[in-house]
């Protein structure tokens, strides 16, 4: 598997300078909408939890999201089922939005322009990452029992690089795919999407806690003010 990733991030350097096939720009258009119809179904589902009482993101929509990736990706790309597929993608975009919804509620509670401006970065870093993804596992379950912040700060800002990493590889991946004959543009798109999912969330956390962190820093420098400035009252007094 390590191979196969050498290999296509080598083919993607080596046909920078190569014009795209015609077939291969159309299954890019058909990939690139299909992933622009999923962001607008998450962003209605993440609407949904934060200003209506229909539902809210819970343990639920996690598991009826997974259970909707697993159909997409069981299910052969044809042209009887290609609308069914296609609804599908929605429903599991707009579940996986629902389910960042308890998040956003968190952000907007520090600072609601935090969300655009993670969209917007999400979106310009948007256009062996295998080994670094499996050692992230490995740290995130060991960080599971000893709890280290440290080790939590190593594992969010390494994902959030290889999620980068990884819209590189899948782009690539997807061109390959589509000369090899696989034309399950839905199924490409989803591979897209939960990349830009991941940078999006993984750069929320980040923005939030920078926010969170100056705050804190604001309230200590006041504090340190009016500690100094009773101080100086006090010894005027005193005298």
């Amino acid at each position: 598997m390590s191979k196969t990733m050498l290999n296509t991030l080598s083919n993607f350097y080596n046909t920078l300078d190569q014009k795209i096939e015609k077939p291969v720009q159309t299954h890019l258009r058909r990939v690139y909408f299909s992933l622009s119809a999923s962001l607008l179904a998450a962003a209605a589902g993440a609407y949904v939890h934060l200003f209506t009482d229909f539902i809210s993101g819970s343990v639920w929509s996690v598991l009826g999201s997974l259970v909707l990736l697993i159909t997409i990706n069981a299910t052969i790309h044809t042209r009887e089922n290609e609308l069914y597929r296609f609804l599908a993608l929605m429903a599991f975009s707009a579940l996986s939005g629902l389910s960042t919804g308890p998040l956003l509620d968190f952000v907007i509670s520090v600072n609601a322009s935090l969300i655009v401006t993670a969209f917007m970065v999400t979106a310009v870093l948007f256009g062996t990452l295998l080994g670094m993804l499996s050692a992230m596992c490995w740290v995130s379950m060991f960080n599971m029992f000893i709890r280290s912040p440290a080790l939590f700060q190593v594992n969010l800002y390494t994902g959030l690089a290889v999620m980068c990493g990884f819209i590189v590889y899948d782009t690539q991946l997807i061109m390959e795919k589509k000369r090899m004959g696989d034309n399950d543009y839905i199924r490409h798109s989803v591979d897209l999407f939960i990349d830009f999912i991941g940078i999006f969330r993984r750069t929320l956390i980040v923005l939030c806690q920078k926010e969170v962190g100056a705050k804190e820093k604001k309230k200590l420098k006041i504090k340190i003010l009016c500690n100094s400035k009773c101080s100086q009252e006090l010894i005027t007094s005193s005298n």
